[in-house]
């Protein structure tokens, strides 16, 4: 975990600063995050965070302004770290960051307190963006600036209705390839190339697949994801 940075400090302008943590369990989007916001005016990273804990608790230590937490996280989940944070520092205005979000989860979050929600593959475009818009007051939800919450979260109920969505056990899209492959009998090597990733990387990710399905070996997987239709099957 860097270095934090006190409530008290300001830009070298001696205008005060957007002071932000960072929730993230990967230190690599940490680091990008943080260059990217760093290198525009006005913000500040004063914290860093690589689990849920961590999060709640250098958010209540330096109450910053914008809080950008990730939704899966291990130790604690997103959800429960934002749920606990609301409750204790309301104040703090909270934006998801993630690969990958159901409908329903957007719901819970918005309902919970999270003032936004933004897909890391959107991260450069969207996130000056989104951190402006919940400062002055409104959302973001869908890649735009939301400022009637209630009607944002009507029609999202009437999409969640209209569309109940599968359960992808909280599998990330590129997780989920992995899953496909795994079902077609690649190896590793065959993954790894069609990917153009390291196996060091495929087994990263069969790992995290394991923890989030519960299984054991490529075999229980492959059962698990026909099973669950986390995949379909060429008649």
């Amino acid at each position: 975990m860097k270095e934090s940075v006190k409530k008290a400090d300001i830009a070298p302008t001696g205008v005060a600063s957007i002071r932000v943590v960072v929730a993230d369990d990967h230190p690599v989007v940490r680091f990008g995050v943080k260059n990217m916001l760093e290198s525009e005016p006005g913000f500040q990273v004063v914290g860093e965070a690589e689990d849920g804990d961590v999060a709640i608790t250098e958010t209540l230590e330096l109450e910053p302004d914008i809080l950008l937490l990730d939704v899966q996280m291990p130790r604690l989940p997103g959800l429960e770290a934002l749920r606990a944070i609301m409750s204790k520092s309301p104040r703090v205005k909270i934006i998801m960051l993630t690969s990958t979000i159901s409908t329903q989860q957007i719901i819970e979050a918005l309902q919970i307190g999270a003032r936004g929600i933004v897909l890391k593959d959107a991260v450069a475009g969207d996130l000056s963006k989104s951190m402006r818009a919940v400062l002055s007051g409104d959302y973001w939800i869908g890649g735009e600036r939301v400022v009637n919450l209630v009607a944002a979260l009507n029609e999202l109920m009437k999409q969640a209705a209209a569309a109940p969505e599968k359960k992808t056990y909280g599998l990330t899209p590129r997780e989920l390839e992995v899953v496909t492959c795994i079902v077609e009998g690649c190896s590793n090597k065959d993954v790894a190339k069609q990917f153009a990733i390291s196996e060091e990387t495929v087994k990263r990710h069969l790992s995290n697949i394991f923890d989030k399905t519960g299984v054991s070996t490529r075999l229980e997987l492959a059962l698990f994801a026909i099973a669950h239709k986390l995949v379909t099957l060429d008649s």
